[in-house]
């Protein structure tokens, strides 16, 4: 799923991964069946990090096993461009606002 499988002008498909109880929003390059795939393979083990990229660019890795339950669904959001999975490019953390996201120095 990519940004060109939406249906609706000004918007993209946006796929996320619960893991346990956490929630990953995946980034816009992830392929969703190769992903699957890396999760059933680590499933089958005794244990197994997976790695993927997350909005914001970022980058995640999950112990998988057997016992850990793993949902994938996807939703229709407003596009963003920034939203490329290049791990050389993050944003949307605390350091990318001038004063921080409470309008504090991040380094006050």
């Amino acid at each position: 799923m990519t940004a060109e499988s939406a249906d609706l002008p000004g918007t993209m498909v946006r796929v996320s991964a619960t893991i346990d109880d956490a929630t990953f929003e995946l980034a816009q390059d992830q392929d969703v069946g190769e992903l699957k795939s890396r999760i059933e393979e680590a499933a089958a083990t005794t244990g197994r990090f997976v790695d993927f990229t997350v909005v914001g660019n970022r980058e995640a890795s999950v112990l998988i096993t057997s016992r850990t339950r793993v949902s994938i669904s996807s939703e229709t959001v407003f596009f963003d461009p920034r939203d490329t999975g290049d791990t050389d490019d993050p944003f949307g953390g605390f350091l990318d606002y001038p004063r921080g996201q409470d309008e504090a120095s991040a380094f006050d």
